[in-house]
């Protein structure tokens, strides 16, 4: 199984809860960050369609092979502005490379989300599940979990009318530790993705026994 973080930040929020969704599998996982890999967006040189194979040179190269080797796939992404955000669309455009002349090279593997968002942490899950259909990936679920927006961080969230923070508390916020959105603090959400590691896993062993 595995477990891809498509956030920019390690250490992230996304990065946990995919880690999280991994210890829940308790059976042989990898885990990847994407964070400060070089990896563009399809490019649509239609130079992998003859092999399956893509011809753009950068880090997605060496990741290729753990996605065909993988029985099971977790992505996970933040959100950004609504949407999943560009590392993790660049890296899953890239999975065009997989399916060329009647061949779907991912076809039957199983697939499941973690989305982080600071406001609406579940639109990303949509949009990976569209590539999941995209390369017949069975999708089996998704697990969703509040983040800090970088608002937190850049050391004006509390005066502007434009961040995060304000929209979560209203005017005159003042951020602390105890209001700072951390999965730590969501242990329910941690048990959520556990929960669908552990369906994974179940799913997986089921088509090993079967005969």
């Amino acid at each position: 199984m595995l477990g891809i973080s498509g956030s920019p930040r390690r250490g992230s929020t996304t990065d946990r809860l995919v880690q999280a969704v991994l210890e829940g599998a308790a059976c042989d996982t990898e885990f990847v960050s994407l964070a400060g890999r070089r990896i563009g967006p399809c490019i649509a040189c239609l130079g992998c369609v003859e092999d399956n194979v893509c011809k753009v040179r950068d880090d997605m190269a060496p990741l290729r092979e753990k996605v065909l080797a993988a029985d099971a796939l977790v992505i996970g992404a933040p959100n950004y502005f609504g949407l999943l955000n560009g590392l993790t669309h660049c890296f899953l455009e890239r999975f065009y490379q997989f399916r060329h002349r009647d061949r779907a090279l991912l076809a039957g593997k199983l697939g499941a989300v973690a989305s982080v968002g600071g406001r609406m942490p579940d639109p990303p899950a949509e949009n990976v599940r569209a590539f999941f259909a995209a390369n017949q990936i069975e999708y089996a679920g998704a697990v969703s979990a509040q983040g800090p927006a970088s608002c937190f961080s850049c050391g004006y969230g509390e005066g502007c009318d434009a961040g995060a923070v304000r929209k979560l508390y209203g005017p005159n916020p003042r951020i602390t530790p105890e209001n700072t959105p951390d999965l730590a603090k969501q242990p329910e959400r941690i048990e959520a993705a556990r929960a669908l590691g552990a369906e994974l896993a179940r799913r997986l062993r089921e088509r090993t026994a079967a005969p």
